[in-house]
């Protein structure tokens, strides 16, 4: 069951913690199992939290955003942590965290729980690179989309119109302490970069922990997305979200995983698309086996009947050592009768 429930059952509610996005409540472009706890916060607790988007007031200006709505807290941290500051880097998202779980310790699972998300701009941008960047014409600045947030729909161009479905492109915790100071780029066993269009509110991600505490952090946040994220970008927006932070020891896993409304999920990544794509069949394989009572034959021919193994995103070409290509798996609930 969770803790959440066992609080309910007490009549007790979790404590809400606010977490706005400023110079010293950030890790700007990091995973690290070294990096201080901006906030400490109980299993069960919920964070309402700020997030920025991954750009730079000269780069947003450059695209014709005004300076008047360009983030004050966009301002003051890029302005506090230069490129070339030691403290940033080697990624360029900007993570709000680290928050420290107590009770959380390595081999336990950290469930993240999505209770809302907001879009707090009206506006979002989306560049061109990534994967087939021949496409890209040089020198185009990146395109600044509108966000319509009462209708919940962007305008791409006139005539393609696009619903929003607001998510956190990165959630994670703090990796292996023998990884050091991981780059907020690649995606991994600690989740971080997955860019999974799924965790929309409403969802569920588990995380295995690998440091005491797990260390949460928390960004790129996203507007809308396709599967695989082709040219490297969504509609890159800032994001206000509630997520609940619950320690689960009853869960042990070697992968990220989620719950959404209507799917059970699971996910890996590597450098080799094939490798990435094995790994996430096997994870949910091994899911079904453990909680539906199926052999591994069966639940492998199941993921074939009715499963559906998508490319989570192909950020960039893989760097040595960055397993930058994910795929993941949905299956159904709606084929189990329980």
């Amino acid at each position: 069951m969770g803790l959440s429930v066992t609080l309910s059952a007490q009549g007790a509610s979790p404590k809400v913690h606010r977490l706005e996005a400023t110079p010293e409540t950030v890790a700007y472009g990091f995973y690290w199992s070294d990096a201080r706890p901006v906030l400490r916060v109980a299993s069960g607790d919920v964070i309402d939290v700020d997030t920025l988007l991954t750009n730079s007031p000269t780069g947003l200006a450059r695209a014709g955003v005004p300076d008047d709505k360009i983030q004050a807290s966009l301002k003051a941290i890029t302005t506090a942590l230069p490129q070339g500051n030691p403290n940033r880097g080697p990624g360029g998202h900007i993570l709000t965290g680290p928050v420290f779980v107590e009770g959380a310790e390595p081999g336990d699972t950290l469930e993240v729980k999505v209770l809302s998300i907001d879009l707090p701009i009206d506006y979002g941008y989306n560049g061109c690179s990534g994967y087939v960047p021949a496409n890209c014409e040089r020198g185009t600045p990146a395109k600044i989309i509108t966000l319509d947030r009462a209708k919940m729909t962007a305008e791409f161009l006139p005539g393609i119109v696009i619903p929003l479905k607001p998510f956190f492109g990165s959630m994670g915790v703090a990796p292996a302490p023998e990884l050091g100071r991981v780059s907020s780029v690649p995606p991994g066993k600690h989740a971080g970069n997955l860019d999974n269009k799924e965790l929309v509110a409403g969802s569920t991600l588990f995380i295995p922990v690998f440091v005491p505490g797990a260390l949460f952090e928390v960004g790129d946040g996203h507007a809308a997305q396709g599967d695989g994220e082709v040219d490297q970008t969504a509609i890159e927006t800032s994001l206000r979200g509630r997520l609940q932070l619950t320690v689960r020891k009853d869960i042990k896993l070697n992968w990220p995983r989620a719950e959404t409304a209507t799917d059970y999920i699971s996910m890996a990544t590597d450098a080799d698309l094939g490798v990435a794509t094995t790994n996430a069949i096997q994870e949910m394989v091994d899911f079904l086996s453990a909680t539906k009572g199926l052999i591994k034959h069966q639940a492998y021919q199941l993921i074939s009947i009715a499963g559906n193994v998508a490319v989570t995103q192909l950020v960039d070409r893989p760097r040595p050592g960055e397993p930058s290509l994910g795929v993941h798996v949905r299956m159904p609930k709606s084929i189990f009768a329980k």
